[in-house]
């Protein structure tokens, strides 16, 4: 057993390289390109900056699937740091 695996926390290069294969096969079978993506990202923030601001260095969006009774189905899921709430609406 090697101890130093257990509290290391740092992601080999194997599973970064299964992620990513994992994440084209999703866009591969959504049929959503990346421009499609990067389009509906921009569109999201656009939406939101009319309502907060948000730290757009850190916006992650990306596709993924959900596991329901019928199968995999995709699903978009995207992380939005939010600096602030905007007061003037």
């Amino acid at each position: 057993m090697d101890l130093f695996k257990i509290f290391s926390t740092k992601t080999s290069s194997k599973d970064v390289a299964k992620e990513r294969l994992r994440l084209i096969l999703i866009h591969d079978r959504a049929n959503i390109s990346p421009e499609l993506l990067e389009s509906i990202k921009e569109d999201i923030l656009a939406v939101l900056s009319k309502y907060v601001e948000i730290d757009n260095g850190e916006v992650d969006v990306k596709m993924t699937t959900t596991e329901e009774i019928q199968g995999d189905t995709p699903a978009l899921i995207a992380s939005i740091p939010i600096k602030r709430m905007k007061t003037n609406l």
